[in-house]
Parts: structure tokens; sequence; C-alpha cells
């Protein structure tokens, strides 16, 4: 039978309640009729007692009245007045104990007629004189009744005799079945508590192995699901060959998903590989492309200054106007490779991490692209810490070329460096007083070859902004634009802290 432990438990003392309580009434029973029959055989005790007492009173009565007869001594009248009043009253208890037993009832009610004949002729002979001849002729008046009565009390007798018997035997048996009954509820509850307690026992060691059983697995669960968190976290962070080592091992669905994760991983790697493979083999086809054309670039600039140089008297107005485009263009075709250059070796280049003051990063950057006539103003607080130098170094010389050089204003330029501490990253801002940004431009000016000056403009390839963007999603940082016409711009991108 399938029953919670709460329900055998409750049913287990429910049997050894009703066990002992129908072990307690046999005993009640058996105890209330062991009294009964105790009474009993008192009963019959007292009828035989009785009896007795009264047969040896009506003797003594007789005597006392022989002996007055005989003796002529009337002490023995005062006997015999003892005895007469005892007769009366023991006669009458004897009627009153058998008065519930018909037949006993009816020895008795003899027996009270025979006293009272007994005691009205002795009480006759007592008025008698005292002489022998009175005394001999009580004698013989005495012997029939004697008989009588000698026959009447072996009948009463024999009857609570036999009534003794059975009592004793009842009596007998029920004093045995009182204290079995008792020792049998006893051992009958002990038996059954012993029983239930055992079997407590098993349910509560059951319960002990099944919540060990449970805590066992549960344990095992959470290192596995911490597994797996540790393996999205390494995919989140790169790391395309982390496994779960332990993912075949048991058949459930945790491993069913452990494997598919291997599984996602591995096509996460074996996709990025190709990625990775495609983005090198673009990256050193424009390295390659660009390297390769600047020299027959380099050999047309030549010509060009041959012609100028050698035919210069033949060269009309015209003709010089034309060359001074070709120069031109050829200008702004070697910027786009030295840009094209610029952006391949953007990513190619290893990181070198060391400690950068950046502010003293700014100042050196500012040598080489800012002029004089402008005004470069460094917030306090900018930060020195450890990082890749090269690259946060092209960063800060793409924002203040771009900021030199689309400045067109009447006074003097300006450029301002500044930077918050964001936790996990630096943000750092440069913002200059130039000509602005339309907002719908903000996110043109990141594009590769996009720009918002003359493509003839030999200074404007469109390629700067695209490498510090290249350069920050390499660093996993961001870059925004906040810019009006007219009202300058500001360039803030975030900085990852602790490379190391």
């Amino acid at each position: 039978m399938n029953l919670r432990l709460n329900a055998k438990i409750s049913l287990g003392f429910a049997i050894a309640l009703s066990v002992l309580m129908a072990t307690s009434i046999t005993a009640y029973v058996a105890i209330q009729q062991l009294s009964v029959y105790t009474r009993l055989v008192e009963h019959s005790y007292q009828v035989l007692q009785q009896t007795s007492d009264l047969r040896l009173n009506i003797r003594d009565a007789q005597s006392s009245v022989r002996n007055y007869l005989l003796l002529a001594d009337t002490a023995y009248l005062s006997t015999y007045r003892h005895n007469a009043t005892f007769m009366q009253a023991e006669v009458q208890k004897l009627a009153q104990l058998v008065a519930d037993d018909a037949p006993q009832r009816a020895r008795a009610d003899s027996l009270r007629r025979f006293v009272d004949v007994q005691l009205r002729e002795l009480a006759t002979f007592r008025t008698f004189s005292p002489t022998t001849p009175a005394a001999q002729s009580l004698l013989l008046r005495e012997q029939p009744p004697l008989h009588t009565l000698q026959g009447l009390m072996r009948r009463i007798r024999l009857y609570e005799d036999n009534l003794l018997r059975k009592r004793n035997h009842q009596q007998s048996l029920f004093q045995k079945l009182a204290p079995s009954a008792i020792i049998a509820s006893a051992i009958l509850a002990v038996i059954i508590v012993l029983g239930l307690f055992h079997k407590i026992v098993r349910e509560l060691q059951a319960n002990d192995d099944l919540r060990l059983a449970l805590t066992r697995t549960n344990l095992d669960t959470a290192q596995r699901i911490r597994a797996m968190e540790h393996l999205a976290r390494q995919v989140v962070q790169g790391d395309y060959k982390a496994k779960l080592t332990n993912a075949g091992q048991q058949q459930d669905r945790l491993a069913s998903l452990a494997t598919l994760l291997n599984q996602m991983t591995q096509a996460l790697d074996t996709a990025f590989g190709a990625l990775e493979n495609r983005n090198k083999e673009l990256d050193q086809f424009a390295y390659v492309a660009s390297h390769d054309l600047k020299a027959p670039l380099r050999g047309l600039s030549t010509i060009v200054k041959w012609i100028e140089q050698e035919l210069a008297a033949e060269l009309s107005p015209q003709l010089r106007g034309y060359l001074d485009q070709m120069k031109g263009r050829l200008s702004r075709l070697d910027d786009l490779i030295n840009g094209l250059l610029a952006y391949a070796r953007a990513s190619r280049a290893e990181r070198q991490l060391e400690p950068v003051d950046v502010a003293q990063l700014v100042r050196e950057v500012a040598e080489l692209v800012v002029p004089p006539s402008f005004e470069l103003v460094l917030a306090p607080g900018l930060p020195t810490f450890v990082t890749d130098r090269l690259s946060l170094q092209q960063v800060f010389t793409n924002l203040l070329s771009n900021a030199v050089k689309h400045y067109s204003g009447p006074g003097p330029g300006r450029v301002e460096v500044a930077s918050q501490d964001l936790g996990t990253q630096y943000e750092f801002r440069v913002q200059d007083n130039g000509p602005g940004i339309a907002p719908e431009h903000h996110q043109k000016i990141f594009l590769l070859f996009q720009t918002l000056r003359d493509r003839h403009t030999a200074e404007s390839t469109g390629i700067g902004l695209s490498i510090v963007k290249k350069l920050l999603d390499d660093q996993q940082g961001s870059i925004r634009v906040e810019s009006a016409v007219g009202q300058g711009a500001a360039f803030s991108f975030t900085w990852p802290k602790n490379e190391r």
C-alpha cells in the first residue's frame, strides 16, 4: 500500500490504540467477573457458616434445657435464652442470605419453622420442675426433630458446596484471565509500537537517503549550470574555443543543452575563424594594393615634374592649367592611398601595453598636427593608465588633425581635451570651435571615404574618422559627436581601463 509517512504513522497508532482498547475491555470484564464470583464465593461461605452456627445454637439450647432439668441449675436457663435469641437471629439472617435462591429459600423457610417449633417445645420443658424423668422425656422428644434438622442442614450444605465449587472454578478462571489479558495487551502494544518505530525509522532513513540524493543532484545541476554560465561568459568575451568537458557524461536535458552549447561554440569558432581570415585577406589586399599603387603614382608625378621643368617654354597657359589639375588629382590620389594604408595598418599593428600619461600624449600629438595659431586647452584630471599607446595616439591625432583641417573661422582656433572616469572605462572629449556638423551627417562622417567637403580638396579624404571608429571598435569602445552648424563639434569616445 502506497501511503505517506504521516498516514502510516496515524494508521499504526490507530491499530495500537484499538488493540489496547480491546485488551483493556477484556481485562475490565474479567476483573468485573472476578469481583462478582469473589462475592458469590464469600456468600456461599457465609451461608455455610450461618448454617453451622445455627446448628450449634440449636444443640446448645437443647443441652441447656436438659442440663437445667437434670441439675436444677437455673444458670442453664440463661444460656438457653442466649442461644434462643441467636437461633432466631441466625435463621432470619440465613433466610435473607438465600432469598434470591428458590431451593435454598424453601429449605431456609423449613428451617425457620423447625426452629420456631423447637423454641416453643423447649420453652414448654423450661416450665417443668427439674427432674430426671423430665430430662429423659425431653431427650426422647428431641430425637426425631434432630434427625429432621440434620437432614435439612445436610441438604443446605450440599447444595451450597456445589455452588461453592462452581463459583470457585469461575473465580479461578477469571483470576487467570484478567492478568493474562493485561499481559497480552501489553505484549501486543509493545510489538505494535516496536513495529511502528521500526517502520518510522526505515521511512526516515529512506527520506534521508532521498534528501541526500536530491542534494547531490541539485549540487551537480548547479555546478553544470555554473559551467554553462562560464561558457556563455567566455563566448561573450570572444573566446569561441571554450568547451564543456563533461557535456556527455549524463543522459538528461542539461547534457543535451551542454552538447548543443559545445556545437554552437564550435560553429561560432569556425565562422569567426573564417571571418577573421577573410578580414586578414582584405586587409592584406588593401595594404598590398595601396602600396603597389604608390609606385606608378610617383612615376606620374615625376613625369609631370619633368614636363614642367624641361618643356616650360613650350607649355601654353591652358596646358599649364591642365598640368596643375593633374598634380592636384595626383596629390589627392596619394592622400587616398596613404589613408588606405593607414586604415589597413590600424588593425594590423600589434598592441603594446605601457603606462600612458594622456596629457603628455595629447601635447606630443598637438606638436605634430596643431599649428601654433591654435589654442590647446587640457582639462585637469586627464588620467595616466596602462593601455595601447599607439592606438590611443592615433585616435587623438586624427581628431585633433580633423579639428585643425576643418577650421575656417576668422579668429584663432581652439581645441579642448577633457575626460571623465566611468568606472571600467574613460570617456575622452575633444571639442573644437570649427564650423560644426549638421545633425543629419553625424553618422555619415564615420563611414569610409565619406567627407562633407569638396572631394577636390586635397586634405579631405574621408578616412580619418573611419580609422578612429575602427580603432575604437578594436578596443570595444564607442564614439559619438555633438555638434550643430556654426557651433563647433565635440567628439566623445570611450576607452577601456586595465587592459592587463
